[in-house]
């Protein structure tokens, strides 16, 4: 008993304590890719999408009737846009013609503002709903070749689809910017227009002053004396006695095709408009010597036909075409997709432009123009 209750009453055996359990630690996190390129994708995509949708109504578009939505091959592909719904079934067709008038390609569409032009006087000749056209001007010329072509261009489509073409001068139409207006059944001019300045000016100069200054001398090959006509490394003395006379009787020559377009043009015109609109006045040709013109000075030597603003000459359109009313629609020029990408495969290195506040004339050396004065600055 006694051993009994002894071992009772010791203490129970002593254990050692278990060590801790450990938890594993959690995998690490990856990191998180950068959302960058999967935006840039996506951005693809929905590009993609858009276009595709866009060629398949432009397709659907071509069957069932409706806006005006082409793609010319080998020129522009422009589409119809409405500058002002006037809920009536005829259209007046608005062209644009502003700035230095180019033959140059465009840096994104790679097409000329002449091509533009064509494509959109295409546009309105082949669309029946078109009764008219409004060239709006504001330009104070360029290339004597590409005015030449738009001047053609405008007499060309008012010749064969019968549509009559109304010129409307913004703040400047002088020089070439008169050029193209010439053609035109009806020419409108606001009273402070600036027009006028018919005439030609060939520009360079002759630096070789400066090259002899920093130790530079030319050498020049060429197999005739007059190979090297206009350039501005030669000396003054070594220039032939008989070079200036060739680049007046150049000059000359084109200046009598502008006079010649600027008779021709208005003549017809009045006849056309059956005595409603100005003759040139018989002195005219006194105001033919480069000088910048008014509207209201032009209206007096009977270079533009009235005065007036844009929705003047939209009635005049109205008007001669025999219409009471009409849409305003616009071409524009369309892109897709492809020429989006076409900006990524550019090789060369993007060019940087320091805005300051003003952009030089780009005049090149040896080239005609038909330009106003008030540009060359």
């Amino acid at each position: 008993m006694d051993d009994i209750s002894n071992s009772a009453s010791a203490p129970p055996p002593h254990y050692p304590t278990p060590p801790p359990v450990i938890a594993p630690s959690a995998p690490p996190t990856p990191p998180r890719k950068g959302c960058g390129s999967r935006i840039f994708l996506w951005v693809v995509v929905l590009l993609f999408l858009l276009s595709l949708l866009g060629n398949v109504a432009q397709f659907l578009g071509g069957l069932v009737p409706g806006p005006a939505r082409h793609s010319h091959a080998g020129g522009p592909r422009i589409e119809e846009s409405v500058m002002e719904d006037n809920d009536a079934a005829e259209k007046i067709a608005v062209v644009d013609v502003s700035g230095i008038i180019s033959s140059h390609l465009g840096a994104q569409s790679g097409s000329s503002q002449v091509e533009l032009i064509r494509a959109e006087l295409k546009e309105a000749s082949e669309d029946v709903k078109v009764k008219a056209v409004v060239l709006r001007v504001d330009s104070p010329g360029g290339e004597v070749l590409a005015s030449d072509e738009i001047n053609r261009a405008i007499a060309a489509f008012q010749k064969k689809s019968g549509k009559p073409v109304v010129a409307s001068m913004g703040n400047l139409a002088a020089s070439g910017g008169y050029y193209i207006s010439v053609p035109c059944r009806w020419i409108v001019a606001n009273e402070m227009t600036l027009t006028g300045s018919i005439g030609v000016i060939m520009h360079t100069y002759n630096y070789r002053g400066l090259m002899d200054k920093v130790g530079v001398a030319p050498l020049v090959f060429k197999s005739g004396k007059h190979k090297d006509m206009l350039s501005g490394e030669r000396m003054p003395g070594d220039i032939p006695d008989d070079e200036r006379p060739m680049v007046q009787a150049l000059i000359d020559e084109t200046y009598g095709q502008f006079k010649h377009i600027v008779r021709q043009g208005r003549a017809d015109a009045f006849k056309q408009n059956d005595g409603a609109g100005k003759a040139l006045s018989d002195d005219w040709e006194d105001y033919a010597d480069g000088r910048i013109l008014s509207g209201r000075q032009a209206l007096e030597s009977g270079f533009v036909d009235q005065l007036g603003n844009f929705q003047v000459a939209v009635d005049a359109a109205k008007h001669i075409a025999g219409i009471k009313n009409a849409d305003l629609v616009q071409y524009q020029e369309r892109y897709d997709l492809g020429d989006f990408l076409r900006l990524f495969n550019r090789t060369q290195t993007p060019a940087i432009k320091v805005d300051l506040g003003m952009d030089g004339l780009k005049i090149e050396s040896g080239q005609l123009y038909f330009l106003a004065p008030t540009s060359l600055r």
